[in-house]
């Protein structure tokens, strides 16, 4: 097991509604983000200023003015609520029709394999080593490291877009979450795949890489995936409720949210299985009694406000992960029948005439 210091990290900015929390917000200092000067103006009020640019020529934008009430964004909840529910509903009801079409897909391919396969020994074989190779680290690859391959470009990918001097405002905007931005909802789900620190990204993406076989091969792909992305949302309401309750307001981005609910869900589904550190091989520990250190670490953050990490999307992730385990599968996986006999009677048609 690896470290679970990756996190939702909190960067030093402000977006959306042109204003800063009047308190000092944390930020990821290997990568640039360097810490702003405080300054008290006339009429009493502290200001944030940007004092230095990052480095790579990555300047963060800030703005200053004066937050609005609590109560103001304790009615603004209801929106990132509706939205977290929905696009919950949504990825399973996607997951459903998608394993449906899936093993469609694949009696199909069986049937026409099993035709053609005296045509394989006409074939001339496939050129290039390097595509061989390729092919064959693919296939040697189990199910779940072929289904979070996706999500580890991804991820790679914005990583790369915070690169990109000219993106930062649309970067802070939509693949940062904070109850405070005009973007409210996108946010929820875009900000985990989003790092700025590449030892953020390499420290998230090897727990997800080192989980995917056990996660995938108890849910298969199509509920892992609809599990991740709805713990993603449901990670980024709980920053958000975390964030609203103590004023502690800021950006926060990071895949840690999910990555702690497919933990959670292993370790709940398998808790005598034996973990170790990556860095310490010769310490092993139960799967169950290392989840329970990481929540009472995130809950002794969370209650002493400590903001290196965003503890409260991790809680939140986690507790997702272990409903989710425990009865997320009886309750909504299992009851997606319906929704695959609706999706089956669309996609055939009505019945023809002369058929029973």
């Amino acid at each position: 097991m690896t470290s679970m210091n990756s996190a939702c990290w909190t960067l030093r900015t402000c977006s959306g509604r042109s204003w800063c929390q009047g308190r000092r917000v944390l930020m990821e200092q290997r990568n640039g983000f360097r810490k702003a000067s405080k300054k008290t103006d006339r009429g009493g009020f502290e200001t944030h200023q940007v004092t230095d640019t990052v480095k790579s020529s990555i300047t963060t934008p800030m703005a200053e003015s004066v937050p609005p009430a609590r109560s103001y964004f304790l009615k603004q909840l209801y929106k990132p609520l509706i939205f977290t529910l929905g696009f919950s509903g949504g990825s399973f009801g996607v997951a459903a029709i998608w394993q449906y079409e899936s093993l469609k897909s694949r009696m199909k391919s069986y049937l026409d394999d099993v035709r053609a396969d005296w045509l394989e020994k006409l074939r001339p074989p496939k050129q290039g080593a390097f595509r061989k190779q390729v092919n064959q680290w693919w296939n040697n690859l189990s199910e779940g490291q072929k289904a979070v391959s996706g999500i580890i470009v991804l991820n790679g990918l914005v990583f790369c877009l915070w690169r990109v001097p000219s993106l930062q405002r649309t970067m802070v905007r939509y693949f940062t979450s904070n109850p405070a931005s005009r973007s409210l909802c996108l946010p929820m789900v875009l900000s985990t795949f989003s790092h700025f620190s590449l030892f953020h990204m390499a420290a998230n993406m090897y727990v997800l890489w080192s989980f995917s076989t056990s996660i995938v091969s108890m849910m298969g792909k199509e509920q892992f995936f609809a599990v991740y992305l709805s713990a993603g949302a449901v990670s980024s309401f709980a920053s958000y409720i975390s964030k609203i309750v103590t004023g502690r307001f800021g950006p926060s981005l990071g895949a840690s949210g999910a990555i702690m609910a497919i933990l959670a869900a292993v370790c709940t589904k398998m808790p005598e299985a034996k973990l170790a550190i990556i860095f310490l091989p010769m310490f092993t520990f139960t799967a169950g009694n290392a989840i329970k250190a990481i929540m009472a670490i995130d809950s002794a953050g969370l209650i002493m406000g400590w903001r290196f990490f965003d503890h409260a999307a991790h809680l939140g992730g986690a507790l997702f992960g272990i409903w989710y385990a425990l009865y997320g599968n009886e309750f909504i996986w299992k009851k997606r029948e319906p929704l695959v006999k609706m999706w089956h009677e669309f996609r055939n048609g009505p019945p023809r005439s002369g058929d029973s």
